[in-house]
């Protein structure tokens, strides 16, 4: 039988993204997901000048939500949606959630949709979840000694410098980075400078995975909207628009150990949605629960040519006021992973930067910003992986 091939992927029309919300991290916290969730749906209504009844979209990511879903928190929240979805998929989770949402107002199932992602860190409570993240977890993993992501990114670090070369001062120049980027983010957790000599000498964890290739675990959320133009500009708001996306699940399932993600599969059809190419970005948000996935996605993502990452992290300085600005928050390396708000967290930066509104991070003349998501970590490989290319309106 012949293999049908894809259709291709349809623009986004005058889908527009607005209004984002970090409802500041704490390391341990001791309310609910639910409790963060409704603070930054509280603050996407205040943003906007809405009412609760005013959003007929309703999508939320969220990990620790158990045993409520989406629906349960409808009731919770006094909202009457029209079009309503759940995915906890973790780092993929924001550009999931875009995607869907925003074809949800294109094609009228919805006027104006919230995506809301947030979690809670109670104290343990990252230890004791990492035995029951999956039934692969559950199963191959923790029953012979081993799990959790330390021990699986140590391997995916591991095999990528000995294929590619890159060292772990590739690794620590993005992470010093990224410190440097949050010393200027009111909502960063970490405020202490990071030197190279640092993050080498700091204790290793799971060879060669140290201390600051790590994120922080902690409570908090994410959230922003997604409309049409015309909404936007009669609420007032901000706005930026929806280029292109792509995601990819399972990709590459040959290879004995992740070196590149599903966006290779697609990264040609993301830059065409958008008409544009890799050098026209302002910046660039990449996933970054380890250096070395980020790493990855330089080349993935078409910065670079695959191996030749370590080239251009030793040639850029990735800092907001420097070049190829990359994670300008911080990122989840230096301001904190929120769960599943860690894939929402470069959404909502970009968001900032593409409207001048990034504080002290604001890239200057921002106009084309790449944002990334990645996630479901099995043993040797994430599994799902998604981008978008947002511009300024």
């Amino acid at each position: 039988m012949p293999r049908i091939a894809p259709a291709p992927r349809q623009d986004y029309g005058d889908v527009v993204l607005c209004a984002p919300v970090t409802v500041p991290y704490e390391r341990y916290s001791p309310q609910s997901a639910q409790w963060w969730i409704g603070r930054a749906l509280k603050a996407l209504v205040d943003t906007a000048g809405l009412e609760p009844k005013d959003l007929d979209g309703f999508l939320v990511s969220s990990f620790s939500l158990f045993p409520d879903a989406a629906i349960g928190l409808t009731q919770h929240y006094g909202l009457s949606p029209r079009w309503l979805d759940h995915i906890p998929m973790g780092g993929a989770s924001g550009i999931l959630s875009l995607r869907k949402a925003a074809r949800a107002v294109q094609n009228g199932d919805c006027s104006i949709a919230a995506c809301v992602a947030g979690d809670t860190n109670h104290v343990d409570m990252f230890r004791k979840s990492l035995s029951t993240f999956s039934r692969f977890a559950q199963d191959a993993v923790f029953p012979y000694g081993s799990g959790g992501p330390n021990a699986s990114f140590a391997l995916i670090a591991r095999n990528y410098m000995a294929m590619y070369g890159a060292t772990r001062e590739d690794f620590g120049k993005l992470a010093v980075a990224q410190r440097q980027n949050a010393l200027a983010n009111p909502n960063a957790l970490m405020k202490k400078p990071l030197t190279l000599d640092e993050y080498l000498n700091a204790r290793m964890i799971s060879d060669p995975i140290g201390l600051f290739d790590c994120v922080m675990p902690c409570a908090g959320a994410e959230a922003f909207l997604v409309m049409r133009e015309a909404e936007a500009k009669a609420l007032g708001l901000p706005f930026v628009r929806l280029l292109g996306t792509i995601e990819r699940h399972n990709a590459h399932a040959g290879d004995p150990m992740q070196h590149r993600g599903g966006w290779t599969v697609d990264i040609g059809e993301l830059w065409a949605m958008a008409g544009a190419k890799p050098s026209d970005l302002s910046f660039i948000q990449t996933y970054d629960d380890y250096p070395v996935i980020s790493t990855m996605q330089l080349e993935d993502l078409g910065l670079c040519a695959k191996g030749e990452a370590k080239d251009f992290i030793r040639a850029n300085t990735f800092t907001a006021d420097g070049t190829c600005p990359h994670n300008t928050s911080g990122g989840q390396l230096s301001a904190g992973q929120a769960g599943c708000g860690g894939g929402f967290i470069g959404i909502t930066e970009s968001i900032r930067q593409l409207t001048d509104s990034a504080r002290g991070t604001q890239v200057k003349d921002a106009r084309l910003g790449l944002v990334s998501g990645f996630g479901m970590i099995t043993y040797d490989r994430g599994l799902a992986s998604g981008a978008a290319l947002l511009g300024r309106a």
